[in-house]
């Protein structure tokens, strides 16, 4: 594949038709995949593989994806298999985030584009199928009474064939772009056993029959889908990061330049919007994200979601910007990396904190902004956590009251600044060189920098004192 170097072309090049076939074409192959009986989990299975070996080989011409993904599916099963160790889950992650790694370090070699379609991104999703695989077989030999809620729910005491686990590994709404699921989640998908708890078969109406409530939700999935592939395409040659460099945009004034940057930022996501929201869907259609009923009898299917997009664009504060934003990547790292290098019996500190922050980094691959991004982003969570806690309970009602205007004020101004650090600091994830990142920050005045920078120097230089002191004295009490 040629890599293309201009920040315009790829602007013009961002979805290739290939992915976005395969994105679509996932909807009927998921409306047959529902038509194979569960009765038959094998053919099911089967179905997966199947289709994966389309997509790799006619479709998307990327025959040694195929072949390396294969190697890392086949490295994990055999290691997880007969390696009964404490250190197996850890010698998996090892294998598959090394070859992941060195994979990386080619497409930087070769100075592909991150809308390049090659091994990396499918690789990416895989590699959270097999390290959480692997911390699930793990949690399977230990005592039910040594694992949390989750563990619980998701180990594996039943070792699955070569086929059951090729079928799991190559689930065909999620192959190329996510989200990733869990192997749990996936036999549920299989043998359709979401539908059968105690809870949910009251409630289905009679007549109706699930696939009628999942049509509906994996179609308006679509739909959305592709209004924020349409938004891309129409807008994405012109509001772009990238454009922060350009000639007439340095030639406005600083004000203008950090308002007209905000408009950047809403259509540079809108391609990761639509490829998520369109594999939801497909997703949705084989059974995966049910989540129960509503008050009113509605179908939720929520569990297949991977970004909530009103709460990014309108953040109410940063942590749940955050927990809105990739959300199946973040469940990953919670439960296969922040919780499992935490001592036991200890809560998480900031050693398991930096060692999430450097997989996330590493998963995503070495360009320098990625960094960029990431180091940003820890002294953005610690200058909204400082204001969350020393800040927000003098705006927030008291206990059985209405927010007033001043509360709806404060939660204007968040939203507000919210998206606007956003806009500021993911800009070097997409940009990925640091030279034209700082460059693109330079041109912004420096905004996010001044703003989070100087809300850590006031908190710690006695402003946190200051204001503990006074929330004491107005008898204001701060968030649990």
């Amino acid at each position: 594949m040629v890599a293309v170097n201009t920040i315009r072309d790829r602007r013009l090049t961002a979805f290739s038709a290939q992915l976005i076939f395969c994105l679509l074409v996932a909807y009927p192959l998921g409306s047959l995949y529902i038509r194979v009986p569960a009765s038959q989990p094998n053919l099911r299975h089967l179905f997966s593989v199947t289709v994966a070996v389309l997509f790799f080989f006619p479709v998307l011409k990327i025959y040694s994806a195929f072949f390396q993904l294969l190697a890392s599916i086949l490295a994990t099963y055999f290691i997880a298999k007969y390696d009964k160790s404490k250190k197996m889950p850890w010698i998996v992650f090892v294998v598959v985030m090394g070859h992941l790694t060195v994979n990386h370090v080619i497409r930087a070699v070769y100075g592909f584009s991150y809308e390049t379609m090659e091994v990396t991104g499918p690789q990416m999703v895989l590699t959270m199928k097999l390290t959480t695989f692997a911390w699930n077989v793990f949690d399977g030999r230990r005592k039910a009474e040594e694992l949390d809620k989750w563990q619980l729910s998701k180990r594996v005491t039943k070792y699955p064939t070569i086929l059951e686990f090729l079928g799991y590994s190559f689930y065909f709404p999620g192959l190329l772009v996510g989200p990733y699921l869990d192997y749990a989640e996936y036999m549920d998908v299989v043998n359709e056993t979401m539908f059968n708890h105690p809870d949910v078969r009251p409630k289905i109406k009679p007549g109706r029959r699930m696939p009628s409530y999942r049509k509906r939700a994996a179609y308006t999935r679509m739909l959305l889908g592709l209004i924020y592939l349409g938004i891309f395409v129409v807008f994405g040659p012109k509001f772009y990061f990238g454009a922060g460099l350009k000639p007439e945009f340095r030639k406005m004034s600083l004000v203008k330049r950090i308002i007209y940057f905000q408009a950047f930022g809403p259509v540079e996501r809108c391609k990761y919007y639509a490829i998520w929201t369109l594999t939801e869907g497909a997703s949705i259609l084989t059974g995966l994200g049910f989540t129960g009923f509503g008050p009113h009898g509605e179908a939720h299917w929520n569990g297949a979601a991977n970004v909530k997009v009103f709460t990014i664009e309108f953040p109410p504060n940063f942590k749940v910007l955050l927990d809105s934003w990739n959300m199946k990547t973040n469940v990953w790292l919670r439960e296969c990396v922040y919780k499992r290098v935490t001592p036991k019996g200890k809560k998480p500190g900031f050693a398991s904190s930096m060692i999430t922050f450097f997989t996330s980094a590493f998963w995503h691959g070495i360009a320098s902004g990625y960094y960029l991004t990431f180091i940003m982003g820890g002294f953005i969570t610690a200058a909204a956590r400082q204001a969350r806690t020393l800040i927000r309970p003098f705006f927030a009602p008291a206990e059985g009251q209405n927010p007033g205007l001043v509360k709806h004020l404060y939660d204007l101004t968040t939203i507000v600044l919210s998206a606007m650090i956003l806009n500021y600091a993911a800009s070097p994830f997409i940009i990925l060189s640091a030279k034209d990142s700082i460059e693109t920050w330079k041109v912004l005045g420096w905004y996010g920098h001044v703003v989070i920078m100087g809300s850590l120097l006031f908190f710690y230089a006695g402003g946190a004192a200051f204001l503990k002191g006074l929330q004491k004295s107005m008898g204001v009490a701060p968030p649990a």
